[in-house]
């Protein structure tokens, strides 16, 4: 009885630390939500509202009435981007690991060690010669110059390299036995096996590009190549303030995040916990 007693005690006590964790992370989605109904003088007001007096969607419509800020626009933008970065960065990843971890070429250990040592140089550093090269191909203010740099991820590739280590390859053998070539095997037998990596990564590379906000400002000049991420920093500048439609839009930009983590969150943790980073 005392056993039993001190496990239910143990359990309360864990749920109320973990209740009250995910009310304090849960408070600036309230704060957000919140403020995004209200007027300015509501939210700079010195005393605190937990709700706002109405509930406006003028905020929200204002959003996308204003030509000078293309809110629409940056939202698809930052969509195609997403989604097309994705998978695509997670196949290419995904095709490079394999060849780092089981076709055994001249050299594989150099190029594998490049590849690490590109993740130790700062991401700042690379986007001046990157802008150069892509300037000068004429990818300013266009959808590929937004989207070429994030096709390539070094931290995927190492990931992918040390999940297809640990891959039996025993069931490799099986396939070359009935005749696949290294392209075969990768497609009928690797990439199939590979999908919770492939869906954890694939989100993780989606939080990455919908977020991304240095290399869209550098690249995209005009307001109709602005991301969303862009076009929320032109709700604060040092000119104007306009926290409502700040609010109102983050909100919004948040969404596909969300949705993203909910579908997600496990295929996350599991391809993490399955890469192990064993060399």
């Amino acid at each position: 009885m005392n056993r039993y007693r001190g496990t239910l005690a143990g359990s309360l006590a864990t749920y109320t630390i973990l209740c009250l964790l995910a009310v304090v992370f849960l408070v600036p989605f309230y704060v957000l939500l919140r403020n995004a109904f209200m007027t300015t003088p509501e939210i700079t007001a010195t005393d605190w509202h937990w709700l706002p007096s109405a509930l406006r969607g003028d905020n929200f419509t204002a959003l996308f009435d204003n030509p000078e800020r293309p809110f629409g626009r940056s939202l698809v933008n930052s969509l195609v981007i997403a989604v097309i970065t994705a998978p695509v960065s997670t196949l290419l990843a995904s095709m490079a690991g394999y060849a780092l971890a089981r076709i055994a070429v001249p050299g594989r250990g150099v190029v594998l060690a490049l590849i690490v040592g590109t993740l130790m140089i700062p991401q700042a550093v690379t986007f001046l010669p990157t802008f150069v090269v892509v300037g000068s191909m004429g990818g300013v203010n266009t959808m590929w110059g937004l989207l070429a740099p994030g096709l390539f991820n070094a931290f995927a590739v190492v990931l992918f390299r040390s999940f297809y280590v640990s891959f039996p390859a025993e069931i490799e053998e099986a396939g070359r036995l009935d005749g696949l070539s290294h392209l075969g095997v990768y497609g009928r037998i690797i990439l199939p096996n590979s999908l919770t990596m492939i869906a954890s990564l694939g989100a993780l590379s989606f939080i990455e590009a919908w977020n991304s906000f240095l290399w869209p400002l550098m690249i995209g000049q005009d307001p109709n190549s602005w991301t969303v991420q862009i076009a929320l920093s032109s709700f604060l500048t040092s000119q104007t303030v306009d926290l409502p439609e700040l609010f109102a839009g983050t909100a919004v930009a948040i969404l596909p995040l969300v949705v993203m983590f909910l579908v997600a969150q496990r295929h996350i943790v599991q391809g993490i916990a399955m890469s192990g980073l064993k060399s």
